[in-house]
């Protein structure tokens, strides 16, 4: 008996998905450090579990035609830089999207984040750390026990990855009273070192973007 659309498109999704996770599994564990489990206080757990819950559809909201003609620039910008490592307009778009909603939402310069996903996993969803860590940003599996729902599978999730990454990376801004230097090594397990900082500092250079410049043009 032949199967049924449904059935075909279903077995082709979790081969497809199988696929990716063992190309993935074939690729270098990410060498970035971790994030190290500390004691938080109920109200900073609480703070952070809502920050982090009831995803939203990322989709950009801007106050001015303005601002939108920026952010399309500044996508275009991003996405011919980010077209070596990710090779499908779509998924770029998708990403570039989702980590300029993130890095607004924990008050994050997007240079910044993007710096820090590219020392941390080179732009690979599936990057794995020999700590354990995991997806974009390299987040511990410790995070989904301490502020989500438990389920560490779900830091292979986009937006939940993104999301998690920029909220701890505040978190810790907040915890080093702004000083990026620390905040940075803490994220990596590594504070009071220079070396990731450095690392992280030299890749978003390769993020900025000028906007006034592009006008100039």
């Amino acid at each position: 008996m032949r199967e049924s659309s449904a059935a075909l498109h279903t077995r082709r999704y979790w081969l497809g998905a199988a696929l990716a996770c063992a190309s993935s599994a074939a690729l270098p564990a990410a060498w970035a450090g971790a994030q190290m489990e500390e004691p938080l206080a109920d109200a900073v757990r609480s703070a952070l579990s809502a920050a982090v819950s009831d995803l939203a559809p990322p989709e950009p909201v801007f106050a001015s035609t303005d601002a939108r003609i920026t952010y399309l620039r500044w996508l275009t910008s991003m996405s011919d830089r980010l077209q070596p490592r990710m090779q499908r307009w779509e998924e770029r778009r998708d990403f570039l999207q989702t980590v300029w909603y993130e890095a607004q939402r924990a008050a994050l310069d997007v240079s910044l984040v993007l710096g820090l996903i590219q020392v941390e996993s080179g732009f690979r969803k599936y990057a794995v750390s020999v700590a354990g860590a995991r997806g974009y940003m390299q987040i511990m599996p410790f995070w989904a026990r301490v502020i989500g729902d438990g389920d560490p599978a779900k830091l292979f999730h986009m937006q939940t990855n993104l999301r998690f990454g920029c909220v701890i990376l505040r978190h810790y801004l907040e915890r080093e009273r702004g000083n990026l230097f620390m905040a940075l090594g803490r994220y990596n397990g590594s504070r009071g070192k220079s070396r990731y900082p450095q690392l992280v500092s030299g890749a978003q250079r390769q993020w900025h973007f000028d906007a006034a410049a592009l006008l100039d043009v």
